[in-house]
C-alpha cells in the first residue's frame, strides 16, 4: 500500500496514505470538537495530534466506523485534559477567557446560523466552565454536533439514561440563552468600526450610545499584561474604561483591524505589526452587550498564525 511521510513532534514518520487521507477528512471536525470541549486552541491541536498517533497505531480491521472511533478517542483525550485544566483555571490570574479563533476560514466548522455562532461564542464557552468534564462533553456532543443520546452513551461508555440526565443538568447550569447575535454580519462589522472610532477618540457619548445599559467587559491578561482583573459592569463604567484605555495609547503605536472571532465581530490589535490583543463584541439589537478583551500572549499564538496565513 502507498505510504506518505508525515511529521509528528519533529520526527519523520511513515504511515499508510489511506490512513492519512481518512484522518485528514476528519481533522477539522475533530479540532472543532476538541476546542469546544477545552476552550483552548493549542490544547485542541495537541488532542488532534495525539488522536492521529492512536489512529496510526490502530488495527484497521478493528475500526468499524473511523468517524465514530476518532470521536470517541478525541472525547476521552479531552476528558483527561479537562480534569487538570479545572485546577489550573482555579489559580488563573483575573478572568479566564477562551483562546480566540478566527472563524472566517472555517476553522471551527460552518457558522451560518445564529445557533452555530453561539456554539463557539466567548460567552457560551465561559459558561461551559461551570460544568463537570463529563457534562461538558455531553453538552458539546449533543448541542454542537447533534449526536443522539444513544451515540453519546456509546462514546462515553455510559447508559443512555445517564447521558440524558447529564445533558439536562448541563443545560440547567448553562441556562437559557437566546441568540445574542444580529442576523446581518455587515451591520455587526459597521458597529465595530463605529465602536473603534469612538474608543480611539475618547468619545464617551458615542461609546455610550453603542453600549447596552447592562454591558459587561471582561479582560484576560493572564497576569502577563496589565488588565482589569474583575469584570466591569454597566454602560457608564465600561465606556469610561474603554475611552481611558485608548486615549493613553500614543498615536500610531497600535493598529486596529476588524475581524470575525469566535463567530462574532471583533477587532485585532497590533503593536509594530505583532498581534497584541483582540476585542470580541457580543451584539444584540444593534448594541454591544458584552466585550471580551484578550491580551494574554499565550492565548494569541493560534490567532496570529491564522492571520499570517490569510
Amino acid at each position: 500500500m502507498e505510504t506518505a511521510r508525515w511529521y509528528s513532534g519533529g520526527r519523520l514518520e511513515v504511515v499508510e496514505t489511506s490512513a492519512v487521507e481518512e484522518f485528514e477528512r476528519q481533522r477539522s471536525r475533530l479540532f472543532g470538537m476538541a476546542y469546544r470541549m477545552l476552550g483552548s486552541a493549542h490544547e485542541a491541536e495537541d488532542v488532534v495530534h495525539d488522536a492521529f498517533l492512536r489512529w496510526d497505531g490502530a488495527k484497521r480491521d478493528a475500526v468499524g466506523s473511523p468517524p465514530a472511533w476518532l470521536t470517541k478517542v478525541v472525547t476521552n483525550l479531552c476528558l483527561n485534559r479537562l480534569t487538570s485544566a479545572r485546577v489550573r483555571r482555579e489559580r488563573y490570574v483575573g478572568p479566564w477567557l477562551p483562546e480566540p479563533i478566527l472563524t472566517t476560514d472555517g476553522a471551527l466548522g460552518p457558522l451560518e446560523t445564529a445557533e452555530q455562532r453561539d456554539s463557539v461564542s466567548m460567552a457560551l464557552l465561559v459558561l461551559l466552565e461551570r460544568l463537570t468534564p463529563t457534562e461538558r462533553a455531553v453538552f458539546v456532543l449533543r448541542e454542537a454536533f447533534a449526536y443522539s443520546h444513544r451515540e453519546i452513551a456509546e462514546i462515553l461508555n455510559l447508559s443512555e439514561a445517564n447521558c440524558r440526565q447529564l445533558h439536562r443538568r448541563a443545560r440547567e447550569h448553562v441556562g437559557t440563552r437566546g441568540s445574542r447575535f444580529d442576523a446581518d454580519p455587515r451591520q455587526r462589522f459597521e458597529l465595530v468600526q463605529r465602536f473603534l472610532a469612538a474608543a480611539r477618540d475618547g468619545d464617551l457619548p458615542s461609546l455610550e450610545r453603542l453600549l447596552a445599559e447592562d454591558v459587561t467587559s471582561r479582560a484576560d491578561g493572564g497576569g502577563q499584561v496589565g488588565m482589569a482583573r474583575r469584570p466591569i459592569l454597566g454602560r457608564d463604567r465600561v465606556a469610561r474604561y474603554l475611552a481611558g484605555g485608548f486615549t493613553k495609547i500614543p498615536p500610531g503605536v497600535i493598529t486596529l483591524e476588524p475581524a470575525e472571532v469566535n463567530g462574532a465581530a471583533a477587532a485585532v490589535f497590533r503593536v509594530d505589526g505583532v498581534v497584541a490583543g483582540v476585542v470580541v463584541l457580543e451584539v444584540a439589537d444593534e448594541r454591544v452587550v458584552a466585550l471580551s478583551i484578550l491580551a494574554n500572549p499565550a492565548k494569541l499564538t493560534f490567532l496570529a498564525k491564522q492571520l499570517s496565513q490569510n
